[in-house]
């Protein structure tokens, strides 16, 4: 045991001297030399990273002969010694200070020879920051004026509604996730894209022919925001209704990209018919050409010059129309409600009245010196009509029953007045039994 333990004991104090030499040696650093165009602001002890990762620091800062930014740095291992190729670039770790730079190296491939301590990476190897102060030199003194109205129109756009703008801002996040399906369904065709780059080039190359124009849209900006800041009470409503019209939004395009893979479907099936289009189009051409004198007339018809000559005047006049005939159709409505019922009643008995309109028009077609005139015979009956066994006997009436035949309470149903027919056609009934009408009350049968 004593054997064991002693070879343990050993072991540690072996692992304690690794770690101390490790420690000691402060990680095998080296020392190089970079130069700047200038320094960007960069002071002594700020960091060299490689990938965000802190590799070293800067050790020294000064100015060369022929006035360069020597910046002498140390690099840590396992990242030293560099290789051939590496570049050096002056970052900034955010936009809200000052001395908050560092050098960022990219490293050179390791199959590249490398570089002894201190060597020196010119300026062709290393990039400076530019700062925001100098795009603003870039600058002429119109543009900056403009500039700045934005910033003050800006300003005066969000005052007092500053709660309700960072509210808004919760839907920004949709914003850059919807932004980001759209970048990736572009990304699909990458030759369409590329021709669209292309274009944009061309585009922002005529625009920067016309810094003028650029530089008056500008101020005008400041204007429009300004004019936009005054009328902050309807802003305000335009952003909380915002909110309802992205979330529909939202589902709105969601429902798009549904639809425009079905209708990739559609425009598979229609690229055959695409070729007969063609010939389809040039047929058409004539009867287009035919069209423009029919057109022509349309629109005068459609507008003309002058009062109450075309079909807008018309228009313009319907609701005054409307407005006066909609208390007519409404007692025309209830009129024929009304009506409904007399017509379902007459409607059976048409037959009959178009024979006495027909009828009375031969009675009184004859004429003399004092007009028309018309022979009525009135009619007597002189029997009555009794049905047995052994068949119809007609028995005779006495005088003061012979005037029975004269009243007119009467419900006979349609086809009444006419004998009945052999086949029951007459007189008719509804199958319903609703039409108020006697059915036995008819003429006697032959």
């Amino acid at each position: 045991m004593t054997l064991w333990r002693g070879a343990a004991l050993g072991a540690l104090a072996l692992v304690v001297v690794v770690v101390a030499i490790v420690l000691l040696s402060g990680g095998g650093g080296h020392d190089y030399r970079l130069l700047f165009q200038n320094a960007g602001q960069l002071v002594k002890g700020d960091d060299v990273q490689v990938g965000g990762r802190r590799v070293g620091n800067v050790d020294s800062i000064s100015l060369t002969q022929d006035n360069q930014a020597e910046i002498k740095i140390t690099v840590d291992s396992p990242y030293a010694p560099l290789h051939k190729g590496t570049l050096a670039q002056i970052r900034a770790t955010s936009l809200s200070g000052i001395a908050n730079r560092y050098v960022a190296l990219t490293l050179g491939p390791n199959s590249g020879t490398e570089l002894a301590d201190k060597a020196e990476l010119p300026t062709t190897s290393t990039n400076s920051i530019v700062d925001l102060d100098q795009v603003f030199n870039t600058l002429d003194p119109k543009t900056l004026k403009g500039l700045q109205d934005v910033v003050q129109g800006s300003a005066t756009q969000y005052a007092g509604v500053a709660k309700q703008a960072n509210q808004a801002l919760r839907y920004f996040n949709p914003t850059l996730s919807a932004t980001a399906r759209l970048a990736n369904e572009l990304d699909r065709d990458t030759s369409a894209f590329t021709n669209f780059v292309v274009q944009t080039s061309n585009v922002v190359s005529a625009v920067a022919s016309r810094s003028g124009d650029l530089t008056n849209l500008v101020s005008n900006t400041a204007t429009t925001a300004g004019a936009i800041g005054a009328e902050n009470k309807s802003f305000d409503t335009a952003l909380q209704q915002l909110a309802p019209t992205l979330r529909r939004a939202n589902t709105t395009f969601v429902n798009l990209r549904s639809t425009l893979n079905d209708l990739d479907t559609l425009v598979n099936a229609s690229k055959p018919a695409t070729k007969r289009l063609a010939p389809l189009l040039a047929a058409l051409r004539p009867l287009v050409a035919d069209s423009i004198p029919t057109v022509a007339d349309l629109r005068s018809l459609i507008r003309r010059p002058g009062a109450a000559n075309d079909l807008i005047d018309v228009l313009q006049r319907l609701p005054k129309l409307a407005k006066v005939a909609k208390p007519t159709f409404a007692n025309g409505i209830v009129a024929l409600n009304k009506s409904a019922p007399v017509l379902n009643y007459a409607r059976p008995y048409t037959p009959e009245l178009v024979g006495w309109l027909r009828d009375f028009g031969q009675g009184a077609s004859t004429y003399d010196a004092n007009g028309h005139y018309a022979r009525i015979q009135p009619i007597f009956n002189l029997f009555s009509f009794a049905d047995n066994p052994l068949g119809g006997v007609l028995n005779s009436l006495g005088v003061d029953s012979r005037l029975s035949g004269l009243t007119l309470n009467q419900q006979r149903c349609p086809g009444a007045a006419a004998v009945p027919a052999a086949d029951g056609g007459n007189p008719w009934r509804d199958t319903s039994g609703t039409l108020d009408c006697n059915p036995t009350q008819r003429l006697p049968a032959p």
